[in-house]
């Protein structure tokens, strides 16, 4: 069989640092939309999107006619950071749609193409423009791989690559509780611990005796993705902009997996009304294909020349993806739609919470969701949370993968289960997805009580 062959070739050639191809065994050979084919011939539907890379599913036909269209017309696929006529269409379309006072105003500087390289840029800009070091993160927060990204993410296992090179500590890195309401860690939910967490930040900035100092930023994701998919409440977010700006501290909004429409909104941060300083951007902002950025306020454009460069800067083909992606985004009101249709899929997921005491909450924002699994027959702990089942949450995704749906967990102990399917999904599509996480619900009851 194609598959096991494919599979088996894979496992002895690529490293043991695999993921997605360990817990989702699938060899694509074709894709269109939602929809992907295996080696195998089995159909699935997907709901990872190239963890949120597709925001116009696979293989949309207005992204392929402009590939093809470039591809055709002898345009170089590889400049380095020299102007092409692409990459400044692409610049502009990316322009217009920047929040607020970023908006046909800021400073773009391309990365190479990862979103934890973005997050690199807009921590070393922050600390070059300001001549300090210091930088506030938060718990859970997960900004990339590499060790100035992986350093103000959350512990875990998204940090372990890093401990070759030292403990997290070693970084000037303050990290805060995040809001995150299930578990809480004031006890008291996500507004009340919003508040909290944003008093604490003031308090290391404004107190001399804190030990802490006035930081080069704050870097932050509005909806924590892998994280476990939990939504910071508005009234934090408008609080942290309050205080960077009053103290002349840097805002570095994450929106690697959470832009372009994903959360209901064309950047997560515009439902609070904030602009931050600098924004992280990466993922679906490359139409599919690789591509990161950061765009941020113009007097903060301090560095010199090769201050952050990398070869792979001028992807041209992913900026005609991109420019399509913006465009079609914006035009179709596909954020607009993702809001509409992820109200729809947690409605149908907290119908099965009625069912299945194991998904102890469905949150999320537009359609960027997720469903926190537990074991109810445990003891809650003093906040009343009861603990993640990480073998419950891997049955349920290999059981869902068995009804040809395609998802992954996040979360403490990847006990969440997470959906990110393109913003193109229609509704019987959504409806589904649904009766496949039923029936895989269903098939994981039955095999826990055999």
């Amino acid at each position: 069989m194609l598959r096991a062959r494919l599979l088996d070739r894979q496992a002895q050639r690529e490293s043991a640092a695999r993921t997605y191809a360990r817990s989702l065994p699938v060899a694509p050979v074709a894709a269109a939309g939602a929809r992907v084919t295996g080696a195998d011939g089995r159909a699935y539907l997907d709901c990872l999107s190239g963890a949120g890379t597709l925001a116009l599913g696979h293989n949309h036909p207005d992204v392929v006619a402009a590939l093809q269209e470039a591809l055709g017309s002898g345009a170089p696929l590889h400049a380095l950071d020299m102007i092409t006529p692409q990459k400044d269409a692409f610049s502009g379309e990316l322009l217009r749609r920047l929040p607020g006072t970023l908006r046909d105003n800021a400073k773009l500087h391309f990365c190479s193409p990862a979103g934890t390289d973005a997050v690199e840029a807009a921590l070393k800009l922050a600390r070059n423009a300001t001549g300090r070091q210091g930088v506030f993160a938060f718990t859970g927060a997960y900004h990339g791989m590499t060790l100035g990204a992986s350093s103000v993410s959350g512990p875990g296992r998204m940090r372990r690559g890093s401990a070759a090179f030292g403990p997290a500590e070693a970084q000037p890195v303050t990290r805060l509780p995040y809001p995150y309401g299930y578990r809480c860690p004031f006890g008291v939910g996500a507004d009340r611990a919003g508040e909290l967490s944003a008093r604490l930040m003031e308090s290391y900035v404004t107190d001399p005796s804190s030990g802490v100092g006035k930081p080069a930023a704050v870097i932050l994701e509005v909806v924590q993705g892998e994280g476990g998919v939990v939504p910071g409440p508005d009234a934090w977010l408008r609080e942290v902009r309050r205080i960077t700006a009053e103290h002349g501290i840097l805002l570095i909004v994450d929106e690697v997996q959470t832009g372009i429409g994903r959360t209901g909104d064309f950047w997560a941060c515009e439902r609070a009304g904030v602009t931050p300083d600098i924004l992280v951007t990466s993922k679906a902002v490359g139409g599919g294909l690789p591509l990161a950025l950061i765009a941020y306020r113009p007097d903060l454009d301090t560095w010199q020349p090769g201050d952050h460069t990398g070869t792979f800067r001028g992807n041209t083909l992913a900026m005609v993806a991109g420019e399509v992606t913006l465009r079609t985004v914006a035009e179709q009101q596909l954020a607009e739609r993702a809001a509409k249709l992820g109200e729809r899929l947690r409605a149908g997921l907290r119908e099965l919470a009625t069912e299945h005491p194991q998904i102890a909450e469905v949150r999320g924002r537009g359609l960027m969701i997720g469903a926190e699994l537990v074991d109810p027959a445990a003891e809650p702990d003093e906040r009343g949370s009861l603990p993640g089942d990480p073998a419950f949450a891997r049955a349920l995704q290999a059981a869902c993968l068995e009804h040809g749906l395609i998802l992954e967990l996040g979360g403490r102990g990847d006990s969440v289960l997470r959906l990110l399917p393109p913003l193109v999904l229609t509704d019987e599509e959504a409806d589904s997805v649904l009766h496949r996480i039923a029936d895989a619900l269903a098939d994981v009851a039955v095999e826990r009580a055999a």
